[in-house]
């Protein structure tokens, strides 16, 4: 039986260079498997018969946005999930998905074995390698750039001596990923971190301090899930692409951040998110709104934590699939409106209503019609500081 690879393409140099790389080392078939996650550039046709013009005997392409808009991206705003409190997890996101069809088509074509174009240096490989480990642990991994040397150099001499139909003298100075929920930029002139990044960078957000009129627009949730903008139902993915542009146009979502990889180093990044940070914003105050104090305050802890196992590849892992539980729980009542301004490179929110809402009007107001009862307050003060108390009088006593 002959031997098959399914390899995780993107269409760039480096795997489709791999195709006929792993063939030639291997002896293999390489299936090359392409995930539409919103990335837009080029046509997912385009880059199937690319993948079948460098070698593969076989190309599956996948339209997964609306997939990883309500399977991904959703469970992510609801976990309000912020690595190091800024990142909304661009890439992790979507590589979990891409995980699931690779297992799925090595599945229909008896292939043991997956490969992909991470290097050793990234999160991918991890969060790839964990993956396929949970839902094929029968399958092995192949990782060319990582493990067999398959520098730059090499691929383009590779390419140019196979005559493979990609384009080996065009190269941004950047490393780039984007999908529907942000964008990320790497390496360049952004690796030495005293640097500015230039405007050329960004290509989601347009520059926050260029003057322009701002725009207001109310966004609706069902039990923590976005289902209309402006009162308009849409789906998941066309609320997401639609405060990608309208949020992104005001110059909302750029971060500048030096994070904490997995693997051990530390990494300047330059991300986009203008819809992910703009729901995020409308999202966490809508929770003010409506989830209960206690509720909310351990929420924001399991949300660190859920943010922490999905960028460090653990998608899968028994603990992310409890908190999903837990996120969806206490998701149950954070339905209403949110009014946000976008201007300036900032989601401000100037409004919020809810059928669900715990803010209560007479106990809030300080004017005539108060319904809080303040001569309470003062046994309440007295009987919460008194552990406090009780330790300073036995300090006092021993003398500390």
């Amino acid at each position: 039986m002959t031997q098959r690879v399914v390899l995780a393409y993107s269409g760039g140099l480096d795997t489709s260079v791999a195709i006929g790389w792993i063939a030639e080392q291997t002896g293999a078939e390489v299936i090359a498997v392409a995930i539409d996650v919103g990335q837009g550039g080029e046509d997912m046709t385009v880059i199937r018969e690319r993948a079948l013009a460098c070698g593969a005997s076989a190309a599956e392409v996948v339209d997964a946005r609306e997939e990883f808009a309500a399977g991904y991206c959703l469970p992510a705003l609801k976990a309000n999930a912020l690595y190091m409190d800024r990142y909304p997890l661009v890439s992790a996101l979507s590589r979990p998905l891409i995980v699931e069809h690779l297992a799925r088509v090595a599945r229909q074509h008896g292939a043991d074995t997956v490969a992909h174009g991470c290097t050793g240096k990234g999160n991918d490989q991890v969060r790839f390698e964990v993956g396929l480990a949970s839902l094929a642990p029968g399958v092995s991994v192949l990782a060319p750039v990582r493990d067999s040397g398959m520098t730059r150099d090499k691929a383009i001499a590779f390419a140019e001596e196979k005559g493979l139909p990609i384009d080996v003298t065009s190269r941004s100075p950047y490393s780039i990923d984007q999908n529907l929920w942000g964008r990320a930029v790497e390496t360049g002139h952004l690796e030495d971190i005293w640097n500015a990044p230039w405007e050329d960078v960004y290509d989601y957000t347009a520059d926050p301090a260029v003057p322009r009129d701002p725009d207001e627009l109310v966004l609706t949730f069902a039990e923590g899930i976005p289902v209309a903008i402006d009162g308009r139902s849409l789906s998941p993915l066309a609320i997401i692409t639609e405060l990608n542009a309208r949020a992104g146009a005001q110059g909302v979502g750029r971060l500048d951040l030096v994070e904490d990889r997995l693997v051990g180093i530390k990494s300047r990044e330059v991300y986009e998110a203008p819809g992910a940070i703009a729901l995020i914003t409308a999202h966490q105050e809508l929770e003010n709104v409506c989830v209960e104090r206690d509720l909310a305050r351990f929420k924001r802890q399991a949300e660190q934590r859920w943010s922490e196992l999905v960028y460090d590849g653990l998608w899968f892992s028994p603990l992310k699939s409890a908190l999903d539980v837990f996120m969806n729980e206490a998701s149950r009542h954070v339905t209403g409106d949110i009014r946000l301004r976008l201007h300036g490179g900032r989601p401000v929110v100037t409004g919020r209503r809810s059928p669900v809402s715990l803010y209560d009007y007479e106990l809030a107001t300080y004017d005539t019609g108060d319904t809080f009862d303040q001569a309470l307050a003062k046994g309440f003060v007295e009987l919460w500081g008194l552990p406090s108390k009780i330790a300073a009088m036995r300090e006092h006593k021993s003398g500390s």
